[in-house]
């Protein structure tokens, strides 16, 4: 049986930029769009582990999670057909960050960080780096510290008071052109 080839711009996309962006409900959206697999990255974590992501920091520790963070990410860049939503803090990593800018588009979905403050909020105590006195500035903190590595993906989206299809669209039409501008 032959695959029906479909037309689309890339074959495996990730998805980068801070918690609360709407990694996951996004991915979820283009995926479908582009007739994809979706796999959020902290899901995948969850359910070999058997531990929520805040249990894991709970017992095992931040080092812990990012190992099986690291691991899960060799694994999957392997696939093909995939929308992969990463975790606010994988991208950070060096290796993670060269292994899926060189597997194939990365996409980093941007909001400010009171929007950030009110979408990771909704359910409390599942954002552990947020247990903080002040969440607010402790998003302006690190948000400051990632920028730079979140700029260096090739795809740039604002998700602040936008539609899920409406970001969808943005990105899908960013994702051709860089497809477009990838052919010799």
């Amino acid at each position: 049986m032959t695959r029906l080839e479909v037309p689309r711009p890339a074959t495996f996309v990730s998805l980068t930029g801070f918690m609360g962006v709407g990694k996951s409900r996004i991915g979820r959206e283009l995926a479908r769009a582009l007739l994809l697999h979706f796999i959020d990255l902290d899901r995948y974590i969850e359910r070999r582990t058997g531990l929520s992501i805040p249990d894991v920091f709970r017992h095992l520790g931040e080092e812990a999670f990012r190992r099986m963070e690291k691991e899960a990410v060799r694994e999957l860049i392997a696939k093909d057909f995939l929308v992969l939503s990463l975790g606010g803090g994988t991208f950070v990593d060096p290796e993670n960050r060269a292994l899926l800018l060189a597997r194939g588009p990365v996409v980093a979905l941007w909001a400010s960080p009171k929007t950030i403050l009110e979408r990771a909020t909704r359910r409390p105590g599942e954002r552990p780096l947020l247990q903080v006195e002040n969440p607010l500035e402790r998003i302006r903190t690190l948000l400051e510290a990632r920028e730079a590595i979140y700029r260096e993906a090739h795809v740039h989206v604002s998700t602040d008071g936008r539609r899920v299809e409406e970001v969808v669209e943005e990105i899908l039409e960013k994702l051709w052109s860089h497809a477009e501008a990838k052919r010799p």
